[in-house]
């Protein structure tokens, strides 16, 4: 199935849900990052593009959503960017993309929108978390995946960058990332406490230690199976929230779908989320008003 193809599929299926009556208040911004350098596999950078051909916009103007595009971000390959370690790929380039993506995704929130960002290999969730905790410090961040994205530079095994995004963002893991090439500019922006994972099945062992350690909240598959997405999402927002109101920051990597269902991604797992679970998950987001940014 090409990617376009595939992304007009789900997409449709996910802004398909609403009642056609049902308005929004919602102001949208939306941010393209083309952009690859996080893994080995070309390909992911046409994301934008084709969730764009699919209709996003138009389904969201549809459902009430004014729609602001900033457009695609134009993204610089650093000449010479040498592995950190001769291990971790690429870290100029990718510590620079999402600086960028910083840049973008803090303006957007801060004119007043609901920025959804569209990737894009995962790296560039450090630059979609830390732009959206500039202008929301007290965010708390729901990571639907099945990887945790949670190895260092020091125990990545593929020194691929989209396999630790989550590691940079966590202020107690500070004193456990190198002083990369690129990442300077980066500083902490959520506590361990701040962050629940939904979706897990492919977590390596460097992963589980730092989850276990850190007492960081997460659902596997195996959880999800044997509670309930509803009774998850309960316990999520308790988590997270409980009483009081906070932003949340989504963010939804395709592969926690089951690929069965959504096949366009270069990181499979068999056992994923069902359409349905998957669906639930972003409703009850919507319904607790809670989201004020998203990325995927």
């Amino acid at each position: 199935m090409s990617l376009q193809r595939g992304v007009r599929q789900l997409l449709g299926r996910q802004l398909g849900w609403f009642p056609k009556q049902r308005r929004s208040v919602h102001s949208v911004g939306i941010i393209g990052a083309p952009f690859s350098y996080g893994q080995k596999r070309r390909g992911v950078e046409g994301g934008p593009r084709a969730i764009r051909e699919a209709g996003l916009a138009e389904r969201l103007s549809g459902l009430g959503c004014k729609v602001y595009d900033y457009g695609d971000l134009s993204f610089t390959t650093v000449p010479n960017d040498t592995p950190y370690n001769n291990i971790v790929h690429h870290p100029r380039t990718v510590g620079l993309a999402n600086q960028s993506l910083t840049e973008a995704v803090s303006r957007a929130v801060g004119d007043g929108h609901l920025s959804i960002m569209l990737g894009g290999d995962h790296s560039l969730g450090i630059g979609s978390v830390h732009g959206h905790a500039q202008q929301r410090p007290d965010l708390c961040v729901i990571w639907v995946d099945a990887h945790c994205d949670l190895n260092t530079p020091l125990t990545s095994m593929s020194g691929n960058l989209h396999g630790q995004p989550v590691s940079f963002l966590i202020r107690e893991l500070q004193d456990k990332i190198p002083s990369l090439p690129g990442f300077s500019w980066v500083t902490p922006c959520i506590s361990a406490k701040d962050l629940v994972y939904i979706g897990l099945r492919d977590v390596d062992p460097a992963e589980y230690y730092i989850l276990k350690n850190f007492g960081i909240r997460y659902f596997s598959m195996k959880e999800v199976d044997q509670l309930g997405i509803q009774k998850v999402m309960e316990r999520t927002f308790d988590h997270l929230i409980g009483r009081q109101k906070r932003p949340v920051h989504l963010s939804f990597d395709v592969d926690a779908i089951d690929p069965s269902l959504a096949p366009a991604t270069g990181t499979p797992v068999i056992g994923g989320l069902t359409y349905r679970e998957g669906m639930y998950i972003a409703e009850e987001v919507h319904n607790r008003n809670a989201v004020c940014n998203g990325s995927g």
